[in-house]
């Protein structure tokens, strides 16, 4: 029986999914705050809420040198998954937004759309897609 060690390129993809993960969260936190902290935190401060803007926009640049890190690190077949889920993600969230956009100015919405609302349905559509793409071509 041959036992299962981590080989040097899967000890990689496990840190780079680490570091991803771990930009994501602060990125998540840097979001919060951006959205939370005018009303909660410093009551408006314009210069506080546009440091939290510059913070989030920052550490999403990590995020996505992290992303581009973790594409480039990993096999062919799971390169292509996380592409199609991308581009599922990007679609849904392209046609998604202009449909709001149209139908806020056409004034057919009654409510709002909060901001965490877009961001979580479309992680929901990138996992759901990693999923259905992982189950085709297993």
């Amino acid at each position: 029986m041959q036992a299962h060690n981590q080989t040097g390129g899967d000890q990689e993809a496990i840190k780079r999914v680490a570091r991803l993960a771990l930009w994501t969260l602060a990125w998540l936190g840097t979001f919060a705050l951006a959205s939370f902290g005018p009303k909660l935190l410093w009551d408006s401060q314009p210069v506080a809420s546009w440091a939290a803007v510059a913070a989030n926009l920052a550490v999403g640049i990590g995020v996505i040198v992290a992303h581009a890190r973790l594409l480039r690190g990993i096999d062919e077949l799971q390169r292509k998954i996380m592409l199609e889920a991308m581009a599922v993600t990007l679609g849904v969230g392209w046609v998604g937004g202009f449909a709001y956009v149209v139908a806020d100015a056409a004034d057919v919405i009654t409510r709002g759309v909060d901001s965490g609302v877009f961001p979580t349905l479309l992680a929901v559509v990138y996992m759901i897609a990693i999923v259905v793409s992982n189950f085709r071509y297993r």
